[in-house]
């Protein structure tokens, strides 16, 4: 990773992690999902408040985890709102591919914006959870899942 992107990446998950955008719980929410990550002991809830045209009109997360782990649920929540649910989900799928990809592999950074900051992550695979934690119970929750996520699932 180029020093300055990684520079950016260490200021970005610091800023996130001490002062979390979206920290809170929605009251009423359309949807509401808990994740774990038993390896390194995050733990997050996603609250999700839908409006009739399924706009994610507000979210939020509480919980206890990593800096990386709160700064990405952080970093999410601030994508998301206002998108569409399915927009939500093509991001799942670009950021899943940035977390997960081979080290070699050339991903197109600019059109990941502020997530691009997580491609380092790919170098700590034990960090992907980490990263990728607040991802999959958002994308659970959308589709309806009930019983708590955990990353030794995926």
């Amino acid at each position: 990773m180029q020093k300055e992107l990684r520079e950016l990446y260490q200021q970005v998950i610091l800023d996130h992690n001490k002062s979390p955008r979206n920290f809170r719980k929605i009251e009423n929410p359309t949807v509401s999902l808990e994740g774990h990550n038993p390896l390194c002991g995050d733990n997050v809830t996603i609250y999700i408040q839908l409006d009739d045209n399924e706009l994610i009109k507000d979210i939020s997360f509480q919980g206890s985890g990593c800096a990386i782990s709160k700064a990405s649920a952080s970093l999410m929540t601030s994508m998301i709102k206002g998108k569409s649910v399915d927009e939500a989900k093509v991001l799942f799928e670009k950021f899943h591919h940035l977390v997960t990809a081979k080290i070699d592999e050339n991903i197109d950074l600019e059109e990941l914006g502020k997530l691009a900051v997580f491609s380092g992550v790919r170098e700590f695979p034990a960090r992907v959870k980490c990263a990728s934690l607040a991802w999959h119970t958002m994308i659970k929750a959308l589709e309806g899942k009930k019983e708590k996520v955990s990353t030794e699932e995926e």
